[in-house]
């Protein structure tokens, strides 16, 4: 598998055409919804947001013609990791007659589909939008929905068992910290992993984690006794991303995640989709619907480009020697 490149069975490209000079003649205002599952609000308000990725998405929209102030109104809101407030965030933008309402994770756009048929929703992530019936196909996704997803497929968690296995060539023993409210083990992606894990020797041991709730998973992971910590890519657990590398820390255990986000923070390593870029490239999707595109016309984009993130300063604290065959596959390495 070539190690920055995923191909898809439908080309999904999706072409930026700038704003159209003629609509800011009109003096209409925008109202866009940006609902987040976890980000602070405080993070994501200004003209040039602290949260980095609400930054591109921000700066996306500004490429296109769209400025805050002049002719958009953002509408930034989050639950902060309150899964309950999903469906009541959407509503709160809904009532508001927002243009669009942008979703940043699977679990926002299941509650924004069961809030709203009309109103169009732009996923900024998704896992797999068909089989959770939020779509009807990537194609043509049908519907108020559209958007991207952050992976073609299960098939990538395999491969980052396999890229920790390429670290660790002795491990034999692997906590896997997962979602109880995604249900991540028993979903595809959790399946695929614990396929790898079973074909190549390795014992899995599931570690759940409930709202947030990490007590009873970090013990149980101590009690286990593993040798390294692979962390499911659900939205809680990016979101605790902060929590959950600082306990691999004191823990002195070798972790992979999704995100790089987490590596950036002290994590060993991550092999995933680039989020910022993903979210800049919603905008585009904004960009079209507020010219007229209907987002059931529009294709859901999938990732053509994963990249492996290796913290250097992390596996020297862990006494490991990263092998030389991963140094040269890595995108970008932290000193």
């Amino acid at each position: 598998m070539d190690r920055r490149t995923f191909i898809s069975g439908v080309a999904l490209g999706l072409v930026v055409v700038p704003f159209d000079a003629a609509a800011q003649q009109t003096g209409r205002v925008y109202r866009v919804g940006f609902a987040a599952s976890a980000t602070p609000v405080s993070e994501m308000a200004g003209l040039e947001p602290v949260h980095r990725s609400t930054r591109a998405f921000v700066q996306g929209l500004r490429a296109l013609g769209y400025v805050e102030g002049q002719n958009l109104i953002l509408e930034r809101r989050s639950a902060e990791g309150r899964v309950e407030r999903f469906g009541d965030i959407v509503a709160e933008l809904v009532r508001l007659k927002s243009d669009v309402i942008v979703t940043v994770s699977t679990p926002m756009a299941r509650a924004a589909k069961a809030v709203t048929t009309t109103v169009p929703i732009v996923m900024v992530t998704s896992a797999d939008p068909v089989g959770d019936g939020i779509v009807q196909s990537l194609a043509r996704p049908g519907g108020n929905i559209t958007g991207l997803t952050a992976a073609v497929g299960p098939e990538i968690e395999a491969k980052r068992l396999e890229l920790l296995r390429a670290m660790l060539p002795g491990v034999s023993r692997v906590a896997y910290l997962g979602s109880k409210d995604d249900n991540d083990w028993e979903r595809p992606y959790g399946r695929s992993v614990r396929a790898a894990a079973q074909a190549s020797g390795v014992t899995l041991v599931l570690a759940e984690f409930t709202s947030r709730q990490y007590a009873d998973a970090f013990t149980l992971i101590g009690r286990a006794r593993p040798d390294a910590l692979f962390v499911s890519w659900s939205p809680m657990a990016f979101a605790d991303r902060s929590l959950i590398v600082d306990f691999a820390t004191r823990a002195r255990l070798p972790s992979t995640f999704f995100f790089r986000e987490s590596v950036e923070l002290g994590g060993l390593m991550s092999y995933g989709v680039n989020l910022t870029d993903n979210y800049r490239r919603a905008a585009g999707y904004v960009d079209k619907i507020l010219r007229g595109a209907k987002p059931g016309d529009l294709p859901v984009e999938q990732p053509t480009k994963f990249e492996l993130v290796i913290n250097l300063k992390a596996a020297k604290a862990l006494g490991l020697t990263v092998p030389q065959s991963l140094l040269v596959l890595a995108d970008e390495t932290i000193q």
